[in-house]
């Protein structure tokens, strides 16, 4: 597609050369020659002059870049346009493999796409055009709409060990806000991938991001409970407790140990070796080898003289009363 049909396709103004190709969206950071990239958080501004990409899609605050421009007043939302328009829909071919086992009284409307291994219950109607990959399981009488997709483009490396209900590649959480307040479902498109010694525990989830992909590096172990959002990088080594939270684009690096119930926002990056004690809340960079511990964490020495203080609050306050009482009555 050339960069004049896709700003066309997403009523963008095109600012450069319109003959040019373009075949994906691409992270700025990630960007090449024949990539789209964008620019919705400001945060990132600092690395559009180095981006590689053949085009960014951006709001009027932008005033120049290395490429081509597709400017817009809602760039996020036409991100979410240019995923669409330049990631082919990943499908099975129509048809039922040999290898699943399907119960005679389901019902699969026009074009449904099963996989091996799939096991498909009684009762169980499917819509047009839906693919169930492989190993998928419906249990008896549930129904699926049309032009669903359960699951593709995983990668899993060698030893590695997914607990019970652990789901690889579920759809990021990718909602760009219409102008009217309603919000548009960014197609999660990208990768997961899995690499050796990793182990997952049950009810975990790693989802799958837009662009890019969400990656766990070798010897990571993560426990029950977890949400690893879109885009998440996690380093080698590391150890999650149970009911950590890392929001989306968040880079965990080497060794990093996140004890039960902490979490991280998205966009930061936690450095290597860092402890992060439980029920805390990384809401900033986090510098290589530090203890932190809090809400927002903040170095550990200072999260306790912290919590010395607040235990002495009230004894705090009424000496503060006292001494305005004595105040008051000195000045009469």
């Amino acid at each position: 597609m050339t960069l004049a049909e896709l700003a066309e396709q997403l009523r963008c103004r095109l600012e450069g050369d319109g003959t040019i190709e373009v075949t994906r969206v691409a992270g700025i950071e990630e960007a090449g020659p024949g990539d789209v990239t964008f620019l919705a958080n400001s945060k990132y501004l600092p690395k559009l002059t180095t981006t590689r990409a053949s085009a960014v899609i951006v709001d009027d605050r932008v005033r120049s870049a290395p490429c081509a421009l597709l400017r817009t007043a809602q760039p996020y939302v036409a991100f979410a346009d240019a995923v669409a328009a330049l990631t082919p829909r990943f499908q099975l071919s129509p048809g039922v493999s040999p290898l699943a086992s399907v119960d005679p009284s389901a019902h699969l409307d026009a074009d449904v796409a099963v996989g091996p291994f799939v096991v498909i219950g009684k009762g169980v109607r499917i819509g047009a055009r839906t693919a169930l990959h492989a190993h998928v399981v419906v249990g008896d009488s549930a129904k699926i709409g049309s032009d669903c997709a359960i699951r593709e483009r995983v990668q899993i490396g060698d030893r590695v060990v997914l607990q019970d209900a652990a789901v690889i590649g579920s759809d990021g959480f990718g909602f760009a806000r219409r102008a009217d307040g309603t919000h548009q479902k960014i197609p999660q498109v990208g990768l997961v991938v899995i690499e050796d010694d990793v182990e997952i525990g049950a009810h975990t989830a790693v989802d799958r991001p837009a662009v890019g992909e969400t990656r766990i590096a070798a010897g990571t172990k993560i426990d029950n409970l977890v949400q690893i959002a879109h885009g998440v990088k996690i380093g080698r080594n590391a150890l999650l407790a149970a009911q950590v939270g890392i929001a989306g684009s968040t880079v965990i690096e080497d060794d990093v140990i996140m004890a039960g119930q902490s979490g991280a926002t998205g966009h930061v990056r936690v450095g290597k070796g860092v402890k992060v004690s439980a029920k805390s809340a990384i809401t900033k960079d986090i510098p290589a080898g530090s203890h932190v511990a809090g809400v927002p964490a903040v170095p550990v020495a200072e999260w306790r003289e912290t919590v010395v203080v607040a235990r002495r609050l009230p004894a705090l306050r009424q000496s503060l009363l006292n001494l305005v009482e004595r105040v008051r009555k000195l000045e009469k």
